[in-house]
């Protein structure tokens, strides 16, 4: 998270047994206001493998009396999507409920679960035979400039108003340093690159996390030949293809466009939890056990 610093004031906690680590809260702290940390996709309470349900709670209390001691009065909570676990790990849910926990924002996912792959539908299966027969091929390479400079930037800056929350420098540095997790899918018609996407991989997902095409993208099947791609040709060892939030305004808006394309792609909502909770809830934590 270093690459980023300098926009955060890092409060990032390291729970401990005897010497051993067991989970860790990537933070950042703001107004008075301790986040799962806001310059991650995702971030919440994470856990050794080896820590099971009663060391976790010991930890997730011990954290918040922590922050209670600080004097800092809220944690806001993102909750890891489960199909980025590795094992099952629905405690920290069970830990809010007990303590009382508001929930502040709810999003809907677009995910595709690789066990039960649908089918593209028809008109996506048309897009990608309309690329074929403009001659557009697909490749993983490291063009990230190009992707950023012709048609990322400008697309983001004309349509919203925004640019990418990465930089070309950072989305490069990242990827120098993660070159099995970061790849950069691109779309040419013969030598100019039309569309592409920059892909996060986990271990048990593929998440696109920038997709854009020129302005022809719908006339040539440009983005239906990268999806394609990064669904059914690469990447089969994953589990899930993450087409990340379809939700605005706080969870209150679905953006039915949005959804309509990836659910023709096959995929099926979940849904991400934020949560805020009182650090003095802690004393609320001494739960019964038989």
């Amino acid at each position: 998270m270093d690459y980023h610093s300098d926009r955060f004031t890092d409060h990032s906690l390291m729970m401990y047994k005897d010497e051993e680590l067991i989970a860790v809260l990537p933070a950042n702290i703001k107004d008075e206001t301790v986040y799962s940390h806001q310059g991650l996709t995702y971030g919440g309470f994470v856990l050794n493998e080896k820590c099971k349900l009663f060391d976790a709670l010991e930890a997730y209390k011990a954290m918040l009396q922590f922050l209670f001691s600080e004097g800092i009065a809220s944690l806001y909570f993102r909750v890891i999507p489960t199909f980025y676990n590795l094992l099952p790990s629905d405690e920290l849910e069970y830990f809010l409920f007990r303590s009382g926990a508001t929930l502040e924002k709810r999003d809907v996912l677009m995910v595709i679960d690789y066990a039960y792959k649908l089918r593209f539908q028809k008109n996506r299966r048309e897009g990608i035979n309309k690329a074929i027969r403009n001659g557009l091929t697909v490749t993983i390479d490291n063009n990230y400039d190009t992707f950023w400079n012709e048609i990322l930037i400008p697309n983001l800056k004309q349509k919203h108003g925004i640019a990418p929350v990465h930089s070309l420098d950072e989305i490069k540095l990242l990827a120098s340093r993660f070159p099995d997790n970061i790849k950069q899918v691109s779309v040419y018609k013969e030598d100019k690159m039309v569309a592409g996407t920059t892909v996060f991989l986990t271990k048990t997902t593929v998440h696109p996390q920038y997709v854009s095409g020129n302005p022809d993208k719908n006339f040539f099947g440009s983005l239906d030949l990268a999806y394609n791609f990064i669904i059914n040709e690469c990447w089969q060892d994953k589990r899930y293809f993450d087409f990340n939030i379809s939700s605005e305004e706080n969870g209150e808006v679905l953006n039915s466009g949005l959804i309509f394309w990836k659910e023709t792609c096959g995929a099926r909502t979940w849904k991400a939890d934020n949560y805020l909770v009182d650090t003095a809830s802690y004393k609320q934590l001494n739960l019964k056990i038989k």
